[in-house]
Order: structure tokens, then C-alpha cells, then sequence
């Protein structure tokens, strides 16, 4: 029971939410989204977590769901990305095993890594695939976002975390936030809607925008750094700010294709350099 316990948190953790109710509701918003999506994310986040029970990790970090999320996020991606089959679910096994040992690796560190395990096996997976040409890109789930109106958009982002492009899905995982911290929900929304307002401004298609394309990686900087603190607003503020000029450069750029796209990298960097920045602030406050 604690095990299952430890895989929906994990799945939760996704968006940095220590709460099992939340996993539950992602993983209903992933099948409800893409049935072999959900198997995957219940695959990988099984695998994760019971790597880490396996090489006797941390109890308490296991049943937080620090071992899942990454692992969770590898699953899922890889079978949107590539066609199904036995080779592409070998490779959801190996990647959920990889990126529980590498979050392991950053929590000995005591390096806030957050989804960057899923980031870099991901990266080098793709990087494989296309090279050798080992499995052909499932382009009717690349290319078919199921967007909605400019309304959705925002909750569209939230479903974006998870390569979800089905606007129920989005509601749901809005809610799923929503449920664990209500503060951090309406930061994530907000952002969503930030990351809109930029690709409007910068004219992009509608369909994409709507889509939550846009906002997903400022969704998830903004919960990281939610708080009822005006620090906290102000902080939130300036990692999203980080996140959409990192995401959109990125994204103009082009410069990750060869390995996938830019995934959450906007999230992990945005909130490095905020990090780095308020360390920085305080560190000279504590000089003075």
C-alpha cells in the first residue's frame, strides 16, 4: 500500500505537489488524455519508485515522490513522441531506472535538480533514436493539440506539463494543483496566461497558443516558487519573467531540435538563475 502510496506522489510531484490525491488526478487527466500515456506514467513512475526501494534510498524521500516525478515525465514523453512499440517501451523501463539514479545523484548533492533528470534522458534518448533511426516519430500526437478557446489556454498550460493536449485534462491537473495548494494553482494560472499574452505579442499561431504550449514551463516555475509572502509574489514574478524570455528563445531558436525540443528546460533554468540570484542578494545582505 505504501508503494502505491510512493508512485502517486511521485506522479504529483510532477508539479512539485507532495500530495497522492493530486497523482491520482493527473494520472486520471493522462489516461483521460492518452490511454498509453497513462500506462506510462504509471509504468515508469512504478519503475522509478521501485528502484529506489530496490537500492534501499532514502524512506522518507521515496514515499515523497522524489523518485517518480523524473520518471514518470520520461514515460510519458516517449511514448508521445515515438511510435509504439517493444523497443519504445524497453526504453520507458531503462529511462524511469536512469532517472531515479540521477535524482538520486542530485539529492546527494543537495542540488535542486527538479525535472532535469527527465530532461537529459530524454535529450539523449531522442538524440539516439533519430540518429540510428530506431523508431519513426508519431507525428498525428505531435501534431494534433486539441486546443479550445483563448479561455482555456491557461488551464491548457497546466495540461502541457504533462504533454497533455486535451483541454479536460488541463481542468483536471488545474485542479489536482489546486486541491494540494490553492496559492500555488492560482500562481501557475497567472503565469499560463503570461506565457499567452507573450505569444500573442510576438505573434504566434492561435492554435499553438491556445494549446498551452506557451506557458507550461512558467506554470511550473511559478508553483515552485509560490508563497502567501510579497517576497514570495515578487520572486514568482521574476522566475516566470526568467522562464517565457528563456522558453521563447529557445523556441525561435530552434537550437534543441536534434534532441527533442526544449521540454521543461525553461522551468529548471529559470528557476537556477533565480536561485543563484536570491543566494547572491542574501549573501551579500549577510556581508553587510
Amino acid at each position: 500500500m505504501q508503494f502505491i502510496k510512493s508512485v502517486f506522489a511521485g506522479i504529483g510531484q510532477i508539479m512539485l505537489c507532495n500530495n497522492i490525491i493530486t497523482g491520482i488526478l493527473f494520472t486520471v487527466g493522462i489516461f483521460i488524455g492518452n490511454l498509453w500515456c497513462g500506462i506510462a506514467a504509471l509504468l515508469a513512475a512504478s519503475v522509478g519508485t521501485a528502484t529506489a526501494y530496490l537500492l534501499k534510498f532514502s524512506k522518507t524521500e521515496i514515499e515523497a515522490g522524489l523518485y517518480g516525478f523524473s520518471a514518470a515525465l520520461t514515460g510519458v514523453v516517449l511514448i508521445f513522441l515515438f511510435e509504439n512499440t517493444l523497443l519504445i517501451w524497453g526504453l520507458v523501463f531503462a529511462g524511469a531506472i536512469l532517472a531515479a539514479l540521477l535524482q538520486h545523484y542530485f539529492i546527494q548533492k543537495c542540488f535542486p535538480a527538479y525535472t532535469f533528470p527527465f530532461i537529459v534522458i530524454t535529450w539523449v534518448i531522442y538524440f539516439v533514436i533519430s540518429k540510428f533511426d530506431l523508431a519513426q516519430l508519431n507525428l498525428q500526437e505531435t501534431n494534433s493539440f486539441q486546443s479550445s478557446t483563448i479561455l482555456l489556454a491557461g488551464t491548457n498550460g497546466f495540461g502541457q506539463v504533462i504533454f497533455q493536449g486535451y483541454f479536460v485534462s488541463g481542468i483536471l491537473f488545474f485542479i489536482a494543483v489546486l486541491i494540494s495548494s490553492p496559492m500555488a494553482s492560482c500562481f501557475g494560472l497567472a503565469a499560463s496566461f503570461a506565457g499567452v499574452l507573450v505569444a500573442l505579442m510576438l505573434g504566434y499561431s492561435q492554435n499553438d497558443i491556445t494549446a498551452g504550449i506557451f506557458g507550461f514551463n512558467a506554470v511550473l516555475s511559478a508553483i515552485a516558487f509560490a508563497g502567501s509572502k510579497k517576497s514570495d509574489i515578487a520572486w514568482a514574478l521574476i522566475v516566470v519573467v526568467f522562464t517565457l524570455l528563456i522558453h521563447f528563445v529557445l523556441i525561435s531558436t530552434q537550437i534543441l531540435s536534434e534532441v527533442g525540443g526544449v521540454f521543461t528546460f525553461p522551468f529548471v533554468a529559470g528557476c537556477w538563475i533565480t536561485l543563484l540570484l536570491k543566494y547572491s542578494i542574501r549573501n551579500s545582505k549577510s556581508i553587510n
